[in-house]
């Protein structure tokens, strides 16, 4: 056999000529059926792999693998699925695309700016090459990173992507290959690192062929909640993992991803003495060359050991998805706490200890759950916590899919966005978050027959967790997730971006501070403290090396009088006064303004709103 990049899948030989290799430990032969209707046997190795190499196969040749002279699936590892999961495989020649990102040297998680995008649902066209028109804007926004929702083909028109089948495949929905290469490719050249939401806890149940090849990708040994558990530490794991590594390291090496975001960790099962999500965060790495790259996961159970170092036995990866801050501040905006809301309280001291610890539960009693949630943070770096007002998730799980700027005021809203873009996690935007979009986001799945009414009564069923949801006079306005009308309604309206201009102004403006201002760019450790100032407001007070401090003002509340004001996170720097350097009542922000904070007098905090203030001049007698 010809030298490979990947111990599986099709590769075209320099040569000329494709090199196929499989594992189907339980066969007697495979063959692979060229779309021309040639058939090519394939020689047995060790191992329950087969091989072998079709001179005749290109790039574009469509094939299948046949099982024992019986029925003929497609590859388990294929690079494309240009008619979907259940057609035939194509041989794709990733050295057909010309990369011009040389020079870039990939993003670490410190310093990054995120922004969740779902391609099918960012434009009208749902396309890369109409994602791509988008990417100066997002530049210039001053977004850093993009974190793509899954790609890994599925069936049907429209969907999430989590019930991905075709794991190398990246979805016909959205283009070719070389398409998604490109946008890579464009984001790169504008400062913009790519990372891909993946999916290795499950695969879908609709065009998922891979136990045709092996019973041995699953396991019953553990209950996973989507279906069946993978199998990565019992008989016949090794091959396995070698898929999934192989998969990390092909979406580095063939696309030049940035990093990887790793769905629902907790559904990730492995005993084995190294975890399966050490070894492909390693196979990440080695594949992006040198390239700075990182692998954040999102874990129900708030299990810090993902984010610690494999010295310290955990687990090696960057960073944690951090619902806690997400819930704390949803209660904050909204005043409601239904279901998994139910042990949050979005109190000035929840935000708080969100700002400066992580995670809120780190091993206390969870009524919810009626058991204890989340473990120690300590030595974390606030960096490592990416935080979010919105994402897919919770947006959708609102039930109407509404965004939670119109389940609050503007005001607040405001305020609690300066309090994420200020903060010293790792900010997470979801679409159109940006310019407040009008746009729902539901759960969609072209999903049709028994599984589409299985998938509507199944959403159905989880909404009921919220009592305000599971009402009759609610049942006509749960959407059909099966509905292309219910995915059409979810696309972006950039006109908004002009409609909505104010708050469009002041999520740049504010990554703007973040990105210039050198102390709120430090996110250091321990370099942030809080204080209560009443029952709806709260001071965070920004360290300085030098002294030259900042402290951002919070109040989801009616105006707050600050007299007096025995709380010393609110005084100055020594031989300073603080000056106001900006506010979310700025008029070109949409706000009423702001009266001045002047020296000498009590300050007034206007209600649901959110001041900076940093060092000015210097003092004089009686002024705070």
């Amino acid at each position: 056999m010809p030298p490979r990049k990947y111990p599986i899948g099709a590769e075209v030989l320099p040569e000329g000529g494709t090199s196929f290799r499989v594992w189907a430990p339980k066969r007697r032969s495979v063959h692979v059926v060229l779309d021309d209707g040639a058939a090519v046997p394939l020689e047995r190795e060790s191992g329950g792999y087969f091989s072998g190499v079709a001179p005749q196969a290109g790039h574009g040749t469509r094939y299948r693998f046949r099982l024992d002279q019986g029925d003929a699936f497609p590859d388990p590892a294929s690079r494309f699925q240009p008619e979907g999961p259940h057609g035939p495989s194509q041989v794709i020649d990733p050295a057909r695309f010309h990369w011009t990102d040389s020079a870039w040297q990939g993003a670490p998680l410190r310093g990054q700016v995120m922004y969740e995008m779902h391609i099918g649902a960012f434009t009208p066209e749902g396309t890369w090459q109409a994602a791509r028109r988008e990417l100066p804007e997002l530049a210039r926004l001053g977004i850093t990173a993009i974190e793509l929702m899954p790609i890994a083909d599925f069936p049907g028109d429209f969907g999430w992507g989590y019930d991905g089948v075709g794991w190398f495949a990246p979805v016909k929905l959205y283009g070719e290959p070389d398409d998604l290469r490109q946008f890579i490719d464009d984001a790169h050249g504008l400062g913009i690192a790519v990372i891909l939401d993946v999916v290795y806890n499950h695969f879908g149940p609709d065009g998922n062929y891979v136990k045709q090849f092996s019973e041995a990708y699953f396991t019953d040994r553990y209950a996973n909640e989507w279906g069946e558990a993978l199998n990565y530490d019992g008989p016949d794991s090794a091959p396995v993992r070698e898929f999934v590594c192989a998969n990390a390291a092909y979406w580095a090496g063939e696309f030049h991803f940035d990093g990887l975001r790793l769905d629902a960790t907790q559904q990730i099962f492995d005993a084995s003495a190294e975890n399966i999500m050490t070894t492909l965060e390693r196979s990440f790495r080695a594949a992006a060359l040198g390239r700075k790259t990182f692998v954040v996961a999102e874990n129900e159970r708030q299990d810090t050991n993902l984010a610690r170092p494999c010295s310290e036995k955990g687990y090696g990866l960057d960073g944690l998805w951090n619902d806690d801050f997400h819930h704390s501040v949803r209660v904050a905006a909204t005043g409601r706490n239904e279901a998994y809301y139910t042990d949050y309280r979005g109190t000035p001291q929840e935000l708080i200890s969100a700002v400066k610890y992580g995670y809120l539960y780190q091993g206390q009693r969870y009524t919810w759950q009626s058991k204890r949630r989340g473990s120690p943070a300590w030595g974390l770096a606030p960096a490592q916590f990416v935080t979010y007002m919105e994402n897919h998730d919770q947006v959708a799980n609102s039930g109407t899919g509404e965004r939670l700027s119109r389940l609050t005021s503007p005001g607040r809203f405001k305020a609690l966005t300066a309090l994420l873009l200020l903060g010293p996690g790792t900010p997470l935007l979801f679409q159109g978050q940006e310019f407040a979009s009008s746009r729902p986001f539901f759960f969609f799945a072209d999903h049709r027959g028994e599984l589409g009414t299985l998938v509507k009564r199944g959403r159905i069923q989880f909404l009921a967790q919220f009592p305000s949801l599971a009402q009759p006079e609610m049942y006509s306005h749960h959407v059909d997730p099966c509905d292309p009308r219910t995915f059409e309604r979810c696309k972006l309206d950039f006109a908004e971006r002009t409609r909505h201009a104010p708050i469009y102004r002041m999520h740049r403006d504010l990554l703007r501070i973040r990105r210039e201002d050198p102390v709120f760019r430090a996110q250091s450790p321990h370099g942030v403290d809080g204080a209560v100032l009443g029952p709806e407001a709260l001071v965070l007070r920004f360290f300085a090396p030098d002294g030259d401090d900042r402290m951002l003002l919070i109040n989801l509340g009616r105006d707050l009088l600050l007299e007096p004001a025995p709380e010393p996170l609110l005084a100055p720097p020594a031989g300073k006064l603080w000056d106001l350097f900006w506010s979310t009542e700025d008029p070109l922000y949409g706000g009423s303004g702001t009266a001045p904070l002047s020296h000498g007098t009590p300050w007034k905090i206007p209600g649901h709103s959110a001041v900076v203030m940093m060092p000015g001049p210097e003092m004089g007698p009686c002024e705070i």
